[in-house]
Parts: C-alpha cells; structure tokens; sequence
C-alpha cells in the first residue's frame, strides 16, 4: 500500500478502536489546526483582543504566513521525532502563549512587548514580576482550555501503535529531519536576513516595536528581532571620519556656554573640580501636573522652591514603566539608546569593556567615584558595568546595616526609603578622602512599581481630596502610594539641599527622575486628567521627568527646558564651565539644533516635538551614532590621544 507524509505508517496514529482510514484525517488536520490556533491564540493574548488582529492579517499576510509555516515546522519536528501529537501540542502551546502572555504585561508595564534579549534579563524580570499585581486575562484562560482540549484529543486519539514497524520509525526520522531543516532554513535564510524580511514586507520599526508587533505579529516580529542582536557600523565609520569631527570640536573646545544665565557665563569661574553628586529617582515626575487632582498637602514643595535658585528643566527619558538602567546609562556616557536595539540592556549586553563615560572621565581628573544603589548589587548587572564605567565603589543593598525600608505590601522586607538614601550620601560625604573632589552616583528605589495603598500606614498616605470623573477607585488608590512616594522623594531633595548648603566645598547636586509608570488601570491616569489624548501611549508628555542642577555657590535660576537624558552629564559640565570630554562638547553643539531624539521623537530647540529629522538634524543624529559606535564598539578614535 503507498503511504504519504500524513498516512498512519508514517505518522503515530491510535491504536485499537476506530478504522486506519477515519483516523488519518485526524492527524492531518491536527498538522494544520494546531500552528494556527498557536499563532491566533498568540495574537490574542498579546492584543488583548482580535479587534486589531484581522486588519493586520490583510495588510500584513506573508508576515503571519511565515509564521504559520514556521509554527507547522516546529510542530511536525517534534511530533515526528517523537511519535507523540500531543507532546507537539504541548511545546507549541508553551511556545506561542508565552511569550505573547509575557507581550501583554510588558505592553501594560512598560510600553513595550518581549525582545529575544529579554532572554538575557531573567533574573532581573523575576525579580519584578513576582511583586508586580499582574493579573491573567481572559484570552490567558480560554487559551489554556482550548490546548487542553487539544492535548486530550492528541492523548486519545492519536497515540503511538502497539506494533513498531522499521520502517513506519525511519520515515518518522525522515520526516522530523525535513522539519527540522525548514525550522532552521526559517530562522537563517528568512528572519535573520533582513533583505528577505523585507522582501516579504516586514519593514524594520526599531522606534516603535509595540507597532511592529501589532502590525506583523508576535512570531514574525520577535524573530526578526534577532537581527538586531548585532550591531551593525555606521557605513561611514572609519578612523578619518572619526579624527575630521575631532579635529572640528578641538578647533573650538569650550564654545560659548549655552546657558546665558548659567554660572560658565556669570560667575566668577573659581570653581573648577567641585564635588558632583548624580540621584536618578526611581519614578519621579511631578504628579501636581495632572489637572483636576488635588491633594491635602504640598507633594512636590522642594522641587518648586528650586525653580527660583537652581537649573530646572525636564530629562526626556527613553524609558516608560521601567528601563531604569537605560536611563542611567544615557546619563552617565551620553550615549543615545536611540542608536541600540529596542529593549536592549547595554550594561547587560555591550557594557562589558571600559569605555568613556562620566565616572571615568572625572576619575582621569583626580576624582574619587562612587555609587549607592537601594537594591542589590546584580541587578541589570551593575556590579559588573560600573568598574568599566570608572565606578571605583559600589555600595548596595547589601551594604546597608538595618536600614529604613516601606513599602512591603508587595515588596517582601519592604524598599529602602528614599530618606535612608539621603543619609548615606551624606554619609559617603563625609567619609571622603577631603584631598579628592568626589563624584557620586546615587539610584533610589522607594517609589518602584507596583503601587497599593496599604505600603504605607493610613496616617503616612497623602489623600487625594478631588479628582475627575471616570478615573476609578483602584486607580486612586494607587495614586495614593505613588503620590505618596513621591513627597518622600521631594523630602530626599530637600535633605539634601539643606546639608550640602551648610558646606564649605564646593558641590553640584544632580537629580532627576529615571521614567513614568503606569499607576492604575492601563493609561486611565493620564486620559482622564487629560495629561495624554486617549490612546496615545507614546505620547512625549510620558518621557519629561523633573532635572534639577543645584550648586551651593551659585544658586541663579536657569530654565534648562526639555534635554535629553544622555545629555544630562554634558549640560551639567557646560553649567559650571567644567572640563569635559570631547563627546560633551559635541552633544552641547547639537542642542542648538535639537534637544532630544528618543523613541522616534524629536525635541526640537522651542521645546515642540516631532516625529522626524530635518537634513540637519539628521547629518547631527548620523554622527552622534558616529562617535557612539566607535567608543562603544569600535576603536575609541575619538578619546585616544594623538590624532588629529
């Protein structure tokens, strides 16, 4: 009798009770239901809903066909290496629903869906997940129920045959051998070439990955997102390029400063190696912002007084609900995320080499440099990247003796307050080598993600005493933890300001908030105070956070507008009149021309944004990615002496 690829003889059936020929069927349509109930399931988990799904299959449809060829691959390579349907069920239910399980909470956390390097940040999301409030939806549920049905007719229907046949076991071989190959043949003839991709119409979307996942698909665009695990060199990278723009920035090393009201253009300029101190605060930005939403008492009092005797502005994070090692890399090398793959870690995944950075650079000059991070030590790997950043001293979590901690609703033990970070710098402070200006980087973490009410007792809760229609009660209730949060953050910067005002060395204070988070339900928050339009969950309005450049010897206002997080370090040098790296130079430069470009967003000079570049903008773009690939990846032209 001839056999197929299908037929009983070459695919596990089930033996006893119904026909040979009534089966077969059976495990055909098995071939074909099961990819596309994975990849539909998948959609609609990650979506939330099937509402976009459709118009996305017309627009997109070879993107979700390779998808199903690449699902019916896998499935039939394991069914058939292991005679077993529903084992090919199980690993392509786990496979697909997943990851899109994983797209939905990181949607709703942080604005964007799983990246393949994602892989590399177990321990960190672990770490995250098991105190955020995440709770399983309803696609999550009938997903489940719809494979355990399909695992219980695969069990019973289609199960292995008493009798092995030799052959009936080769032919499976060569069947799981073929699949295997167009499983491979997928992944590096199609999703890792981008020429292919393209030519099948995934266009890259590196900016706006949550499109790129709604527009071709979890599958599609996670794997093709293993292209971007290398980092390609700007086609115009070479030494001479490198040594041209050096030359330009030595031509004119310390242009005029770009702040007219700023110490570098009105004071007296004694003042040349202070002592630096950096808090990146976990999720502050000013929640007095939101209209309609009152308070019982003032929750940002310190960061209002410093608008009339500091540097005030906003630091546009490229981070939303988390990222805060992102932020914090821009801020300490002024290197651009914009630049690295989407999601990507670089303390994690490119920090692995000492490399120019702000520690570093302040170290060359005699600085003493250390950080204080209220978690512990491995987190996003800082106690690994520092030391190639020029962090001499790393103090965590678990250097602390009994500090004070809040916040342990979901947080078991409770979080290092804000307060307890205070006095440690203050304590690092005055432990110092007094013969060394110190540079120090502080990161708090009170203030992180999840948010209830019950952190904090009812006495310590700020109330909310009014607010608009339609926001809901778990959603203020969150507010209430965060707002609350969000006072002891300002107390931080108000300790602080007070001590280091009583001292006689002179010292920058540097604080900003690292991202927003969502608090409540979804965006309600920001929709229903009207802080962004509904829907709108990229808009700019979510990447301002508070920057604040405090001195204790010059304490005029300066209004620093909108700048980007990475160039946080060379506006504070540009303030004092500070020496400073030839990349610095070079990013104070591009403010006059743009302010920020993150996450497809330009900050243009008046403060207005736009999604695109002008040719100008752009000829500064290509060559800030210039500079940054060769002090990241390629021969450090710009920094090493001799040259141009």
């Amino acid at each position: 009798m001839q056999t197929t690829l299908f037929s009983r003889e070459n695919l596990p059936i089930c033996r006893g009770g119904s026909p040979r020929q009534r089966l077969r069927p059976l495990g055909i349509v098995f071939f074909l239901l099961v990819p596309l109930a994975a990849l539909l399931t998948s959609e609609w988990i990650q979506r939330g809903s099937l509402e976009s799904f459709f118009p996305s299959l017309a627009s997109h449809t070879y993107s979700y066909l390779l998808a199903w060829i690449f699902l019916a691959a896998i499935y039939a390579a394991v069914t058939c290496l292991s005679g077993c349907h529903w084992l090919g069920v199980l690993v392509l239910g786990v496979l697909t629903a997943l990851p899109a399980a994983v797209t939905y909470f990181k949607l709703e956390m942080r604005g964007e869906p799983f990246f393949p390097w994602d892989l590399f940040q177990l321990s960190e999301a672990s770490g995250v997940v098991g105190k955020a409030n995440l709770e399983i939806q309803p696609p999550m549920v009938y997903t489940i129920l719809l494979f355990l049905l399909l695992l219980v007719v695969a069990a019973r229907f289609l199960r292995q045959p008493r009798r092995q046949d030799p052959r009936r076991w080769q032919r499976r071989m060569a069947c799981g051998g073929v699949s295997l190959l167009v499983s491979f043949g997928m992944v590096w003839g199609v999703y890792l070439q981008p020429a292919v991709t393209q030519w099948f119409g995934i266009i890259p979307d590196m900016w706006m990955q949550d499109r790129y996942y709604r527009n071709y698909g979890l599958i599609s665009s996670f794997m093709s997102n293993l292209q971007a695990l290398d980092v390609s060199a700007p086609e115009d990278y070479s030494q001479e390029a490198v040594e041209q723009l050096k030359g330009e920035l030595l031509q004119n090393p310390s242009p005029e400063p770009f702040y007219p009201d700023s110490y570098a253009a009105k004071g007296d300029g004694r003042v040349t190696q202070p002592n630096i101190i950096f808090v990146m605060n976990e999720s502050f930005w000013d929640v007095t912002e939101l209209e309609g939403i009152t308070y019982d008492q003032p929750v940002t009092p310190n960061l209002q007084r410093l608008k009339g005797e500091a540097a005030v502005g906003k630091a546009y994070s490229p981070s939303f609900g988390g990222g805060t090692c992102d932020v914090e890399f821009e801020a300490l090398t002024g290197y651009s995320m914009e630049f690295l793959p989407s999601g990507s870690k670089p303390y994690q995944q490119h920090v692995t080499h000492d490399m120019l950075a702000t520690p570093s650079f302040l170290k060359s000059q005699g600085y003493d440099t250390l950080a204080v991070h209220g978690y512990y030590r491995k987190y996003w790997s800082r106690d690994t990247a520092y030391p190639h950043l020029g962090i001499d001293k790393f103090i965590a979590a678990e250097d602390f003796e009994n500090p004070e901690k809040k916040r342990s609703y979901y947080w078991g033990g409770g979080l290092i307050t804000d307060g307890e970070m205070a006095r440690r710098i203050i304590q690092e402070y005055e432990n110092r080598d007094p013969s060394k200006p110190l540079f120090l980087h502080a990161v708090t973490m009170q203030n992180h993600t999840s948010y209830n009410e019950k952190n904090y007792p009812e006495e310590e809760l700020v109330e909310i005493t009014s607010a608009p229609e339609g926001l809901s009660q778990g959603t203020l209730s969150q507010l209430r933890d965060f707002a609350t949060g969000i006072r002891e953050a300002d107390a931080m910067l108000g300790t602080l300001v007070d001590y280091f005002s009583q001292v006689e060395e002179p010292t920058i204070l540097v604080f900003w908030g690292d991202h927003y988070n969502p608090v409540g339900k979804g965006y309600e928050l920001y929709e229903k105070t009207g802080y962004i339009d509904p829907g709108d969950t990229a808009s700019p309005m979510l990447h301002g956070t508070p920057l604040v450049v405090w001195s204790n010897y010059y304490q005029e206002p300066v209004d620093l507008g909108t700048v980007a997080a990475y160039e946080i370090s060379p506006v504070v040098m540009d303030l004092y009149g500070l020496e400073r790296p030839p990349l610095y130079s070079y990013l104070i430069q591009q403010l006059n021309v743009y302010r920020a470009r993150t996450r497809g967003i330009t900050v243009q000079p008046d403060g207005s944004f736009s999604d695109s570049l002008t040719e100008e903008q752009q000829a500064w773009f290509d060559n800030h990615w210039l500079l940054q690939y060769d002090g990241m990846f390629g021969e450090d032209y710009l920094n090493t002496p001799g040259g141009s």
